[in-house]
């Protein structure tokens, strides 16, 4: 039990001491470029989605999320 003591005694003193914690506008802005890269990384997955799908093979089940879409209508 003293090294479980031990352990989160010296974990809080890590955390509350020795760890240089970001401002509130440096998380601010590092949580902006976090949901820009984000939403990039999607747009260009679903890019590449409809373009493979609709420039795949008609035998395939797949047909990209427009294929999909596009079934609908």
């Amino acid at each position: 039990m003293s090294k479980f003591r031990n352990y989160f005694s010296e974990t809080i003193t890590e955390m509350t001491q020795n760890v240089t914690w970001p401002t509130w506008k440096e998380l601010q802005s590092n949580s902006l470029i976090v949901v820009i890269a984000s939403v990039i990384f999607a747009l260009l997955v679903f890019a590449m989605d409809t373009v493979f799908g609709i420039t795949g093979t008609t035998t395939s089940a797949w047909k990209g999320a427009i294929g999909f879409i596009y079934s609908f209508f």
